[in-house]
């Protein structure tokens, strides 16, 4: 019976995470179609290299995009693991079959904004989404995403950091089919792509540090422990004035802890010294003893 309910949660979890990747690739595919294909500029994306590349080869973007996907693929499946390559295998064969039903759907489809800018700005906010979502669920829609990843890994830049520095090459290979304001476009599109895919991503999984010295220790601590069911760390401070022994309580929060945190002590200990610090990455080793 438990080896049935087993195979039955698997079922049932394999079945959402493919639905959220269909539909993380779907807002991808929008993205590409409605917006960075009628800007033709070239963002941070393997979509954008495909759109410079039909210029010079008689195929479709999609038929592009999909061979190479296939090439960072088999790049991807060997440096950055099977869990990655196998969703990411899904992910890949899907976005130019989201692109090629479009181009079917709306064979002649034209800017919906009317503004080159305009289109790089909203493929930008809605790619982001989209990527942040697969990039969360250790997959990616392929291409320069992999490139991203794999340095992540190795060079461990952040996500963000990386698709720019590899948009870059294909934003500025754009010269060779573009003007020049069509390239300028695609260069700051690629950084921005960058900052906002970094908010997507580690926006909401910032946490703080807080670092309390109060008089009502016993009353702080239990309340991190018991309301906030978080953990907490002290540590002996001495002053430097008076040379007086105090105990620092610190804490790692979210966004909702914080504000519950801060009420907390705003209304039990106003005269509380507190110092607060960003934490966007924890790594926990546990000993073995």
């Amino acid at each position: 019976m438990k080896k049935k309910q087993t195979t039955y949660s698997k079922q049932t979890e394999w079945i959402r995470e493919g639905i959220i990747l269909t539909l993380a690739v779907a807002i991808i595919a929008a993205a590409v179609y409605f917006f960075l294909i009628p800007s033709h500029a070239s963002v941070s994306s393997i979509s954008g290299l495909a759109m410079i590349l039909s210029n010079f080869a008689p195929l479709s973007i999609s038929a592009i995009t999909m061979i190479l996907n296939v090439v960072l693929l088999i790049i991807g499946f060997l440096t950055c693991g099977k869990a990655f390559g196998a969703k990411t295998v899904y992910t890949s064969i899907l976005l130019p079959l989201f692109l090629g039903l479009f181009e079917k759907i709306l064979p002649d489809y034209h800017s919906m904004t009317g503004s080159a800018e305009l289109d790089v700005l909203c493929y930008i906010l809605v790619v982001s989404f989209g990527l942040s979502i697969l990039f969360n669920r250790n997959a990616s829609s392929g291409g320069l995403d992999i490139v991203a990843k794999i340095m992540n890994k190795y060079l461990h830049m952040d996500l963000g950091k990386a698709m720019s520095l590899s948009g870059m090459c294909v934003a500025l290979s754009s010269a060779l089919v573009y003007d020049k304001k069509t390239v300028i476009l695609s260069i700051l599109g690629t950084y921005f792509n960058g900052m906002i895919l970094d908010h997507f991503i580690f926006g909401q999984n910032i946490k703080r540090r807080v670092c309390i010295i109060t008089k009502k220790e016993n009353e702080l601590r239990d309340f991190i422990i018991h309301n906030l069911h978080s953990g907490a760390t002290i540590y002996e401070a001495t002053g430097a004035y008076n040379m007086e022994k105090r105990n620092e309580i610190i804490t790692i929060v979210n966004k909702s802890e914080y504000q519950k945190l801060m009420n907390y002590i705003n209304h039990q200990d106003t005269e509380a010294f507190i110092t607060v610090y960003t934490v966007a990455d924890m790594c926990y080793k546990p000993k073995v003893w």
